[in-house]
């Protein structure tokens, strides 16, 4: 730390100056391939980002994870006792090892493209130059703490446990998702559970034998017309069977099928009878002789706003408003990390990341000039909030 924190638009002028060094990082972190289930590939984004936390003097930490990326957490010190700020983010996205090999990082008409160039890796990216920024600058009264983890898409399995006991310690938190493509930034998510079943039938030769197998895909394909029609629109709640397998030839009765199922819901209150009516339609059986097993791989809690989370976003909309930014709170369907972190009652606001779309997409892109501004005003709400008593004690 060089220099004592009294003036903030030291802190914030210095941020403005980093869009070079932002797009630098942001095209390492996209060129490389991180898919929730390449753990190599995920833990090598984490090694570029302590690359540049050696190089700002900031300490970082791994937190070993066998299965998928492991965990990262940095720390600028704040004040002895004082609760720390946290900032969050997940270094996985959902394309397949060799994706950047067909559509490596570049910039077209002021927007990036490449994968996870909006989801979320410049969210990463704000993170730590947020850090590097108050390290720079004498510091925080809070301890700043960024935790970048490496299996969100899938549900943060192994990472879930690392957020929540963070979370607990914090302060408050921002997630940096992606910004919204309007400007908006995310105030409530659905839930999210993510189950998968196999399905167990009998084989036998489909011209020959037909009568002696039970067919697995037949049980499935009852099985997803009975999980769609759980959806609700109007309650919020939705049933997707996104992905299927199953079957040996095209001339064998199907011994075995699976698939995947994503259900989302918005309140709470929904989420045991959801989950059970699933269960209930997974274990039932239609075709005689087939069997099947459902299992929980993942799942996300809703983000609903409290006060004081509603406060924190008052302070930052304010924020931004004075430097001629309209922004409002959004609701999505998709889930994220900041469920956890609401859930245990800390405050956090969501998709406070640089503004992009096209999540998942080819065609994902993200706006270069929204890497200092989004940076910025992070950086300005925890400066505003130093010193201020708020109504909910924030």
């Amino acid at each position: 730390m060089t220099q004592p924190l009294s003036n903030k638009l030291t802190l914030l002028d210095w941020l403005d100056t980093q869009e070079d060094n932002m797009v630098t990082l942001l095209r390492d972190l996209v060129n490389i391939d991180s898919n929730s289930f390449d753990k190599a590939g995920v833990d090598r984004v984490a090694d570029r980002l302590g690359e540049f936390f050696d190089e700002q003097s900031i300490p970082f930490e791994t937190i070993p994870i066998e299965t998928h990326g492991d965990g990262m957490r940095a720390v600028v010190a704040g004040g002895n006792g004082n609760r720390p700020i946290l900032l969050c983010g997940h270094r996985d996205t959902v394309f397949p090892t060799g994706e950047v090999e067909k559509r490596p990082f570049e910039v077209r008409d002021g927007k990036a493209y490449g994968p996870g160039v909006a989801d979320m890796k410049p969210g990463l990216v704000i993170n730590a130059f947020i850090m590097a920024a108050f390290n720079k600058f004498g510091g925080h009264p809070n301890p700043i703490v960024g935790l970048f983890t490496g299996d969100e898409e899938i549900g943060s399995p192994t990472s879930q446990d690392v957020i929540i006991a963070e979370a607990k310690k914090a302060r408050l938190a921002f997630n940096s998702e992606p910004g919204r493509p309007s400007g908006n930034i995310v105030t409530k998510r659905k839930g999210g559970i993510f189950c998968h079943c196999d399905i167990y039938g009998v084989a036998a030769h489909s011209g020959g034998f037909f009568e002696e197998g039970r067919s697995a895909i037949e049980e499935l394909a009852r099985k997803i017309q009975a999980l769609h029609a759980l959806t609700d629109l109007d309650r919020g709640i939705t049933l997707n069977v996104g992905l299927v397998a199953g079957g040996q030839s095209v001339n064998t009765v199907a011994a075995e099928a699976s698939c995947d199922i994503d259900i989302r819901y918005r309140e709470s209150a929904d989420r045991d009878k959801i989950l059970e009516k699933v269960h209930e339609i997974c274990q039932k059986t239609s075709v005689d002789g087939t069997s099947s097993v459902i299992a929980v791989r993942g799942e996300f809690h809703p983000l609903n706003p409290s006060t004081q989370s509603n406060e924190l976003f008052e302070v930052y909309a304010k924020i931004a408003a004075t430097r001629n930014i309209t922004i409002k709170g959004e609701h999505s369907g998709g889930c994220a990390d900041s469920g956890f972190i609401a859930g245990v009652g800390t405050p956090v606001i969501c998709g406070v990341g640089p503004i992009g779309g096209n999540y998942h997409r080819a065609d994902e892109w993200m706006r270069i000039d929204s890497l200092t501004e989004r940076a910025k005003l992070i950086a300005e709400t925890i400066l505003t909030l130093t010193n201020q008593t708020t109504k909910t004690g924030l």
